[in-house]
């Protein structure tokens, strides 16, 4: 019995989260409002090396500045996603040490609702748009003659892949095969998270060439450009279930060191 239950946890566990990644990933963008709209990419080509070993938002904005770059325009989601997940695991803490089953319905819900959040930014980064300055369309120098940027409503590449092809196109059963069933625990979240978005980043041309053959729209026909966008899907479902799945386990009290204690400060 405790197997089975493991089993279904498991699946229940991964399906959750493709399903928040699909759902996050057809949300339009369009309505964050400016000051939000740095944490929902990060334009890898504009980070200055030293940048990426940045242990917080507030180092790697110290780094951007030291490098003449202007924090906004080259983003910050994977520290958003760094302390959603942080944030998580002191939740997850929280609800293993309360008592009281009223305020342990509050945590839960705190908890799912930072999960949904969390779900958001890794959808948005698995889409390699996210990750670079090409965005919405090639930007500088364009010798292949890829898709070049338009401000036209509906007619964006960013809108007709993220939106329109993936609300006709794809289906779970599409993606589920495509994931690995056994969650993992991240030994290294920052890290990984990078990985991520790393890996997004290295298929910006072949989405680009994908687009060039093909338009992405409702009536795209190409199973090459099926089989992208679901692996992109199963790509962040997989690190959403992971990080997920990792906040949980890694906030058992017993598997925490315990902080150093804080130094005296005078009044």
């Amino acid at each position: 019995m405790a197997g089975i239950w493991k089993a279904t946890r498991l699946v229940a566990l991964t399906g959750t989260a493709l399903a928040a990644t699909m759902l996050c990933a057809a949300e339009p963008g369009w309505a964050q409002d400016s000051a939000a709209a740095a944490e929902h990419f990060i334009d890898l080509e504009l980070v200055p090396e030293v940048a990426f070993s940045a242990v917080n938002r507030y180092d790697f904005v110290a780094e951007l500045l030291k490098a003449g770059k202007r924090p906004t325009q080259v983003g910050f989601a994977p520290y958003r996603m760094l302390e959603l997940f942080q944030r998580m695991r002191i939740e997850f803490r929280l609800w293993r040490a309360e008592k009281d089953a009223r305020k342990r319905r509050w945590i839960e819900q705190r908890i799912l609702n930072d999960a949904g959040i969390l779900g958001h930014y890794v959808s948005d980064t698995a889409n390699p748009h996210h990750t670079t300055i090409h965005y919405n369309g090639w930007s500088g120098d364009n010798p292949k003659g890829y898709t070049v940027y338009t401000n036209e409503p509906n007619k964006g590449f960013h809108y007709r892949f993220e939106d329109t092809y993936l609300e006709t196109h794809i289906k779970l059963n599409d993606v589920v095969p495509l994931i690995v069933t056994q969650p993992r625990v991240v030994e290294k979240p920052r890290e990984e998270i990078w990985a991520h978005i790393r890996n997004s980043n290295k298929l910006v041309e072949q989405l680009y060439i994908l687009d060039k053959q093909e338009a992405f729209s409702a009536t795209t026909a190409s199973p090459e450009h099926k089989k992208f966008a679901s692996e992109r899907l199963a790509a962040g479902a997989q690190v959403l279930r992971d990080l997920w799945w990792t906040a949980w386990v890694t906030s058992d009290p017993k598997l925490t060191p315990t902080p150093p204690p804080r130094p005296a400060t005078s009044e």
